[in-house]
């Protein structure tokens, strides 16, 4: 892509989803995501209702009225988004590619964490690591995210998050805030996030296009799978082969809740053509209540 078009997109990216993150996630974000714990702020005079634990002795002592330390949430965070950019990302039925949403998904989610003053990093993976920025503040880092995930050219066709899990156990040492955003078109993965469960708070956002939950009847019809290059044909006219259809997502589906869940993560579905904007909300909004 030329670097005037790949400036253009980015700009318009940043354009929509920055003004989402300032009008509707800067707060929800805060909520859904706590600080790592409380530090000490200051001294104040004691008031009726404040917990008498938390008055400091030597000062009241000192001064002889009664004192109390106040502490505040220490809010800065690190927040890493694990990015699937193999082949079947630039598929889509509707107005966008997945690989599309997804971009404007760690978007908002990156621009939500930068306005917190969190740190933000990125790991696009394939079948193998295919970008790794280390996790930094600033609008500037932002912009540089989005820029790999509209121009990155995968190497590898396929995709493997359990390697991908791997790699971000071994190089994030600190605990983090991970969204690991595919369409979960993997092989197993159970172990890695496990080991991941343990340590770091993990979300999974599994970003689907309608044509694969279910397959339409339009006849004999060649298909390309992207991961793999090869080239069937397929009768959809036939209930049998449109039923297995089915349940192969399903499966696949079933493996992404059953494991995320499993080790502790939560989890967000988002199909294509749907507004991501409400999915996010009520996710943000669900988790702040927990």
């Amino acid at each position: 892509m030329e670097t005037k078009e790949l400036l253009k997109k980015v700009r318009k990216i940043e354009i929509k989803t920055r003004g989402l993150t300032r009008h509707l996630f800067s707060g929800e974000y805060h909520s859904a995501f706590k600080g790592r714990g409380m530090s000490f702020s200051e001294v104040r005079t004691y008031q009726f209702g404040d917990d008498i634990r938390n008055i400091d002795w030597n000062v009241t002592a000192r001064t002889g009225e009664a004192h109390i330390k106040v502490f505040e949430e220490e809010r800065e965070l690190t927040v890493m988004l694990l990015v699937d950019v193999s082949q079947s990302s630039f598929f889509g039925s509707t107005e966008q590619f997945k690989r599309e949403v997804i971009t404007e998904i760690c978007a908002i989610l990156a621009f939500s964490a930068t306005q917190n003053n969190d740190k933000v990093g990125a790991i696009l993976f394939s079948e193998e690591i295919e970008v790794y920025l280390p996790p930094k503040k600033g609008r500037q880092h932002i912009l540089r995210i989005i820029r790999e995930l509209v121009d990155v050219q995968p190497r590898k066709r396929g995709t493997d998050i359990g390697k991908a899990l791997e790699f971000f156990n071994n190089v994030i040492k600190k605990r983090s805030i991970c969204f690991v955003c595919s369409d979960f078109q993997s092989k197993s993965y159970e172990t890695a996030i496990r080991v991941a469960g343990r340590k770091h708070d993990m979300v999974g956002i599994h970003l689907y296009d309608p044509l694969e939950k279910e397959m339409p009847n339009v006849g004999l019809i060649r298909s390309h799978d992207a991961e793999t290059g090869r080239h069937h044909w397929i009768d959809t006219s036939s209930r049998k082969v449109r039923k297995g259809f089915a349940e192969a997502f399903k499966k696949k589906e079933d493996q992404f809740l059953g494991s995320f869940r499993r080790s502790g993560a939560d989890t967000l579905s988002i199909r294509t053509g749907q507004r991501y904007v409400d999915a996010l909300l009520q996710f943000f909004k669900k988790r702040s209540k927990t």
